[in-house]
């Protein structure tokens, strides 16, 4: 699905990015677009709980590239995410803010429905796409893991440093999924998941970056650093090759 030249993501640049896509108001969110708007294969890639960052729209354009696929990422918050400054949440204040967050916008099931009516006007919106993938940073895992159960429309699926872990949530998967976790997420959780994909006959995978921190793909990425700009890279290219494989 991809010419030669286009089979190696882009160099990942730390300071002074410039997005190769646009935004467009579908299904009433805000929607970045990046990558080849004719393709049959799209992937939607659901931001962490920090919203729309520009760690998370390289990541985005890195997939498209790589791909030669069309790559959406929806603004769930509506331009508001958390805040970086509300972690740790050690005061009442930042408490406070995080939990008034979460219940405005932030709510898990409500979003499953957001997300399964924008993908509806998505699919008007780019008539030539046959397969749709998912994929989801932290809160967006979780997210992503309670749609990729028994009727998705979605040929494949992943979490990225996942937010709240379930094995529950592994357990209705349906469909091929991969996991790439940090040091930080739940190992007897991320070992229940492994467990499970292993074994319910749809495919996918789970690694641990053991280096890398919960949020190393998305806003909290850090691109000035060798290794971590090293291993961001390394995930995005893991997430492609895993959709490349599905989406034939």
């Amino acid at each position: 699905m991809t010419c030669e030249a286009c089979r190696t993501i882009p160099p990942v640049i730390s300071q002074g990015y410039e997005p190769k896509g646009e935004y467009n108001i579908i299904a009433g969110l805000n929607t970045y677009k990046t990558g080849n708007l004719s393709s049959t294969t799209a992937i939607i890639d659901i931001y962490d709980i920090f919203g729309i960052s520009p760690q998370t729209i390289q990541g985005a354009d890195l997939l498209a590239a790589r791909l030669n696929t069309l790559v959406l990422v929806p603004d769930f918050f509506k331009g508001k995410g958390a805040q970086h400054d509300w972690y740790p949440m050690d005061t009442e204040d930042k408490t406070k803010a995080m939990m008034g967050f979460f219940r405005e916008y932030a709510q898990f099931e409500p979003n499953v429905g957001v997300l399964k009516n924008a993908l509806e006007e998505y699919k008007v919106a780019f008539p030539a796409v046959e397969k749709w993938g998912i994929f989801g940073l932290c809160w967006g895992g979780k997210v992503t893991a309670l749609s990729s159960g028994e009727g998705t429309p979605f040929v494949a699926s992943g979490q990225v440093h996942p937010g709240l872990m379930d094995k529950a949530d592994a357990e209705k998967i349906t469909i091929p999924h991969i996991v790439l976790a940090s040091k930080d997420e739940p190992a007897d959780v991320v070992q229940q998941y492994t467990e499970i994909i292993g074994q319910n006959g749809t495919g996918g995978l789970v690694e641990t970056y053991e280096k890398m921190w919960h949020g190393w793909m998305g806003a909290r990425a850090d691109l000035d650093g060798e290794e971590s700009v090293k291993e961001y890279r390394r995930g995005y290219e893991q997430l492609a090759a895993f959709f490349e494989q599905h989406f034939k």
